[in-house]
């Protein structure tokens, strides 16, 4: 009996084409030396995590968000990393003032 055929959503790989700016890429072939990684390994890593995130992060790291958005997002997230007060808390602080 055959199977039926998957729909394209199912499919276990894809292929997209990326263009990337010459900084971006020297700062790729950074990371990918630095880690010993293929282009292939760092972005498929990147998208995965990126598709997993809230929109809140979604739209930070898109920068869809205004400065004062972003300050007290950045707040929020150290505190609730447990960074209450620590190091990461003050920079953050005195980045967003």
């Amino acid at each position: 009996m055959a199977r039926p055929a998957k729909k394209a959503s199912q499919a276990k790989q894809a292929i997209i084409r990326l263009q990337l700016d010459g900084a971006a890429k020297e700062k790729l072939d950074e990371v990918c030396d630095l880690r010993g990684m293929t282009q292939i390994a760092v972005l498929s890593r990147l998208v995965k995590w990126f598709a997993t995130q809230d929109e809140v992060v979604q739209a930070s790291v898109l920068n869809l968000m205004s400065e004062e958005r972003l300050g007290e997002l950045s707040r929020m997230m150290v505190r609730s990393m447990g960074g209450g007060g620590g190091a990461a808390a003050r920079t953050a602080d005195a980045a967003n003032s």
